[in-house]
């Protein structure tokens, strides 16, 4: 039987049966001193993958660090055959300016994966992130919410192509997981490429606590760490139903057309069928209405939180579901309307 390994960084090592709360530099202010983020390495005493879980790389979205807390200080890993590297706070600047870009260097670090020792302050960041507690580990779940002014309901991203990233998001259990490669730059594309097999988990709204949508992806963490071994399997989840949407399945951003005031008709993860009236847009005087109907049937995976839009703006993203997942929801839901 293999035996347990500790688990190193530049700068230090967490024994097997050992857990370490550290504050790790990864880079430095106008004035010298230390950006720190803050990392929990729980090494389990049984031997085990090594997961990652990791938030805020947008410093505005809140609702992933309260998972990846909670999963690292208040979960019992007395019995965790693996080791799980907990990233609450990636980008330490914009969380304490509470925005979603780094303000020293007005850059993404969600765009800036796996970094470079010798390029931009937002790569040299992620560069100390990716090498030092990404690219060690076997998987990744790296949490996210909508950007500002809209709201998602929990579904997974990931490249469904790849075998082993594929395993990953089914395990999680969410209903709907979208599937693309990502962008480059992103973490869960660049760590996937690195032979660690990474997911998004989108949950929520930016600037919140959500406790039910936290709940719900702790219960996530909880499948995926009984799916790979780190905990009982009996604790691997099914969600009830579940679609995976590609390229070459049906979805769409609705977008204003003109500018004015919203009044949203659904909430985000409602059914709504062809030529459902989702949303109204209107100008101070009520005189002008624009009506915005679903031009198929189908789930809305998010919808716009702040009423005030340009032309152009996003409204909602609607996805198209098949037949057996539409009833499947319907069901769910308690629909009783014939589409």
């Amino acid at each position: 039987m293999a035996e347990p390994e500790a688990f190193t960084y530049n700068g230090g090592t967490v024994a097997p049966g050992e857990t370490q709360n550290l504050r790790y530099s990864v880079s430095e202010t106008y004035l010298g001193d230390p950006v720190r983020i803050p990392v929990t390495i729980v090494n389990g005493e049984r031997p085990g993958p090594t997961v990652f879980l990791s938030a805020a790389s947008h410093g505005d979205e809140l609702n992933g660090i309260e998972v990846v807390r909670e999963v690292a200080h208040t979960w019992d890993h007395a019995t965790l055959a693996g080791t799980l590297v907990c990233l609450p706070v990636l980008n330490v600047p914009a969380f304490i300016a509470q925005q979603r870009y780094l303000p020293i260097y007005d850059r993404d670090l969600n765009r800036s994966f796996p970094g470079s020792e010798t390029s931009t302050g937002a790569k040299r960041m992620a560069y100390r992130i990716f090498r030092n507690f990404l690219d060690p580990c076997d998987y990744g779940l790296d949490f996210h919410t909508s950007t500002r002014g809209r709201t998602n309901m929990l579904h997974v991203r990931a490249d469904m192509e790849d075998p082993e990233v594929a395993r990953l998001a089914n395990a999680f259990a969410s209903n709907v997981i979208l599937s693309s490669e990502g962008a480059e730059g992103t973490l869960r594309r660049e760590a996937s490429e690195a032979d660690t097999p990474t997911i998004t988990v989108e949950m929520g709204e930016a600037h919140r606590f959500q406790r039910s949508l936290i709940d719900r992806a702790l219960d996530g963490v909880m499948s995926v760490l009984a799916e790979f071994g780190l905990r009982p399997a009996e604790q691997v989840r099914w969600p009830g139903w579940r679609t995976v949407i590609d390229d070459s399945g049906e979805k769409t951003w609705l977008r204003a057309d003109v500018g004015g005031l919203v009044d949203m008709k659904y909430e985000r993860g409602t059914l709504v069928y062809e030529g459902d009236v989702i949303c109204t847009i209107s100008d101070p005087f009520r005189a002008d209405t624009e009506t915005v109907e679903a031009p198929f049937t189908g789930l809305l995976v998010g919808v716009l939180e702040n009423p005030l839009v340009y032309p152009g703006n996003p409204l909602c993203h609607l996805v198209k579901l098949e037949e057996k997942t539409l009833r499947a929801l319907e069901q769910e839901q308690s629909i009783a309307r014939t589409p």
